[in-house]
């Protein structure tokens, strides 16, 4: 294979194909839902539940994160995106936090889709590392937030 070099194509990590199992159970979750209310509020009860299942310091920050984005950004609804805790306007993810433990990487991020408003001349960052939430990342957290919502 091209561009590969001398290591063969091995699929899918194990933490990848998680990701994509819990994606799809997500998926089946919201769509026994009945009413949009009742959509709305299971959906936020998940988060919260994945939040809580974390490890201390990714637990410790997701839930500050959560408490953030959903103050900064009362539009936006709690609803898990492969696993991870999510926030979507009007359907679409907006921003995610994903833990440090989700794929085993050394810090936590706060990521952005391309539905979030950051856009900055030719480039911008669309995703940042987490290793603490201090008062000063809670107010970057929530600036970012609000501009993502437009």
């Amino acid at each position: 294979m091209a561009g590969t070099g001398n290591r063969a194509y091995e699929g899918f990590t194990a933490e990848e194909r998680a990701a994509m199992k819990e994606h799809a159970q997500d998926r089946k979750r919201a769509a026994r839902r009945a009413s949009r209310e009742d959509k709305a509020a299971e959906a936020a009860r998940e988060v919260l539940a994945k939040i809580a299942e974390m490890q201390d310091s990714d637990r410790v920050m997701a839930e500050r994160v959560h408490a953030v984005v959903t103050a900064s950004a009362p539009a936006l609804a709690p609803r898990l995106w492969y696993g991870m805790p999510a926030y979507a306007l009007e359907g679409g993810i907006v921003c995610h936090f994903q833990s440090a433990a989700k794929f085993r990487t050394r810090y936590a991020t706060l990521g952005f889709s391309d539905r979030a408003q950051l856009d900055e001349g030719a480039m911008w960052p669309a995703a940042f590392a987490l290793t603490e939430v201090t008062p000063e990342v809670e107010a970057r957290i929530a600036a970012l937030v609000e501009r993502a919502v437009g």
